[in-house]
C-alpha cells in the first residue's frame, strides 16, 4: 500500500504534467425520475422525469480525469457541428481542458448516449452516432494539427470507444511525433483488432477487450482472478504492443499487471460499493498515465489508478476522481508501497 506522504508527493507531481487525449469524443446525456407505475401501452415503467444533466464522455471523460485529478488536460478528436458538439465543448472549456485539438466537422454527428435512471437504476440507453466510416474525412484534419500537440504533452492516451476517429492514420501520427522515451503513450483499445502499435508505455484493456485483441476465447476466470487464458492474453498482448506496462481489468477482481520485465500480479480490488461501472476503465488510464508521467513506478501508478476506479464506480453514471477522494481512500496507518 502505497503511503500516504507518496500519495501527496505524486498528487503534487501531477500539476506538473500535461497529458494529450486523442480519441472518441461523446456527450452523455442523463434523465433522471422515479417510476410508480407501469404504463398501460407495454409492460414498461414510466419515468416522471426531476431533472436532466449533460456531462463530457468517451475520450472526453478521460480528460475530465485527469484535469480534476490535477493535471493539465488537452484533448484532441472530431464533434460534429451541432447543439449536441457545443454542449460537449462548453463542458469542456469550463472544466479547464485544452480543446485546440477538436475538430468540429459539419459532415459528422456528435455521439450522443442518453441513459434513463430511475432510484439509481439505468432503465434504458438511446445512442445517437454515426458508423464509424463518416469519420474518414475529418481524420485528415485531426493529424494536421496532433503532432505539435503531441510535442507539448508529456504524455498522451490513444482512448478508443469504436466510433471512427482511432485508425491508423491517427496512431501513426501520435506514435511518430511521440518517439520511444520522449513522450509516454497509453492505450485504452475496443474491438479494433486491425490497429499496430508497436511501442507503448501502457495499455489498459478489460479482460473482454484483452481476449478479443489476443484472439483468445474469453474463458471464466477463477476465484483469484486468473485463468490461462489471462495470461496467455497478457503475454500475446505484452508482446504485440511493446508494452512497458500492461494492466487488464478484471471488475470485481481488480487488475492483472504485466510488466516489461514479464513479473505478473493480480491487484485486488479496493472498491467497496459499486453502482456504475460506466467510464471507470477512463478514470483507470488517466490515472495510470499521469501517475507515470509524474514519476510513479509501475506498482505506484497500479496503485493509485486501482484506488482511483474504486472510488469512481461508488458514483452513478460517468464521474471523476479528486484528489481528496484518492486521498481518502488509503488508509494512513498501512506501510509503504
Amino acid at each position: 500500500m502505497l503511503s500516504k506522504a507518496r500519495v501527496e508527493a505524486l498528487l503534487a507531481g501531477f500539476a506538473r504534467v500535461k497529458v494529450l487525449v486523442v480519441g472518441d469524443l461523446m456527450l452523455d446525456r442523463y434523465v433522471f425520475g422515479s417510476v410508480t407505475r407501469i404504463s398501460p401501452e407495454a409492460p414498461v415503467p414510466v419515468v416522471h422525469v426531476t431533472r436532466e444533466e449533460s456531462r463530457p464522455g468517451g475520450a472526453s471523460n478521460v480528460a475530465l480525469n485527469i484535469g480534476a485529478l490535477g493535471g493539465g488536460s488537452m484533448v484532441a478528436g472530431v464533434i460534429g457541428a451541432d447543439a449536441a458538439g457545443d454542449d460537449l465543448m462548453q463542458a469542456l472549456v469550463a472544466a479547464g481542458i485544452n480543446m485546440d485539438g477538436v475538430v468540429k466537422a459539419p459532415s459528422v454527428q456528435t455521439t450522443v448516449k442518453t441513459r434513463v435512471v430511475a432510484e439509481r437504476q439505468q432503465v434504458v440507453r438511446v445512442d445517437r452516432e454515426m458508423p464509424p466510416a463518416r469519420f474518414e474525412s475529418a481524420v485528415e484534419s485531426l493529424c494536421q494539427g496532433l503532432p505539435a500537440l503531441v510535442a507539448a504533452a508529456d504524455a498522451v492516451v490513444i482512448e478508443d470507444y469504436g466510433k471512427g476517429v482511432i485508425c491508423q492514420r491517427v496512431v501513426d501520427t501520435v506514435l511518430a511525433a511521440a518517439r520511444p522515451g520522449c513522450v509516454r503513450v497509453g492505450f485504452d483499445p475496443k474491438d479494433n483488432n486491425r490497429l499496430v502499435l508497436p511501442w507503448l508505455t501502457l495499455a489498459t484493456p478489460n479482460y473482454r477487450e484483452a481476449c478479443f485483441a489476443a484472439g483468445l476465447p474469453e474463458t471464466p476466470l477463477d476465484d483469484a482472478g486468473g485463468s490461462g487464458t489471462l495470461r496467455e492474453a497478457g503475454r500475446i498482448l505484452s508482446a504485440r504492443w511493446g508494452t512497458e506496462l500492461l494492466m487488464i481489468t478484471l471488475g470485481a477482481h481488480g487488475m492483472y499487471l504485466l510488466s516489461k520485465d514479464g513479473e505478473a500480479r493480480i491487484l485486488p480490488t479496493v472498491a467497496r460499493e459499486v453502482f456504475d461501472v460506466s467510464g471507470a476503465g477512463d478514470t483507470v488510464i488517466a490515472t495510470a498515465l499521469t501517475a507515470l508521467a509524474a514519476g510513479a513506478t509501475h506498482a505506484e501508478a497500479a496503485e493509485l489508478a486501482n484506488h482511483a476506479a474504486g472510488v469512481v464506480v461508488g458514483k452513478l453514471g460517468t464521474a471523476v476522481c479528486t484528489p481528496s477522494e484518492l486521498r481518502g481512500s488509503f488508509d494512513p496507518a498501512e506501510g509503504a508501497l
